[in-house]
């Protein structure tokens, strides 16, 4: 693994049009491409982005650099699940130095 993120698997996580926490789970699952089996809730997302077993392509050899993008109209419509979203995001970064989360900034 090389420092930085120049060399990590990159995933888009595109949440344009997300306005729920089933929907951001669906999209994460999806990008992420996680098993049937993920429990589509806070605990599961944590785990799943903290485990590189279940990360997509070569993410495992790599490292992860997960790109949040299109979250305003979630983080409108749901401003306590968009914060607990970004624990969830930090919680995981912080167990497992090959994930980095980039959540875009809002566009000028």
């Amino acid at each position: 693994m090389t420092d930085g993120h120049v060399d990590r698997h990159t995933v888009a996580l595109d949440l344009d049009g997300v306005t729920d926490k089933a929907g951001l789970m669906d999209r994460c699952a999806a990008a992420l491409g996680l098993p049937d089996w993920f429990g589509r809730n806070w605990d599961a997302l944590a785990d799943s982005l903290a485990d590189p077993a279940v990360w997509p392509g070569e993410a495992a050899d790599t490292g992860l650099l997960l790109v949040v993008r299109g979250w305003q109209a979630y983080a409108l419509a749901r401003p306590e699940e968009w914060r607990t979203a970004r624990e969830v995001f930090a919680e995981a970064e912080e167990r497992t130095p090959e994930l980095s989360v980039l959540v875009e900034p809002v566009a000028p």
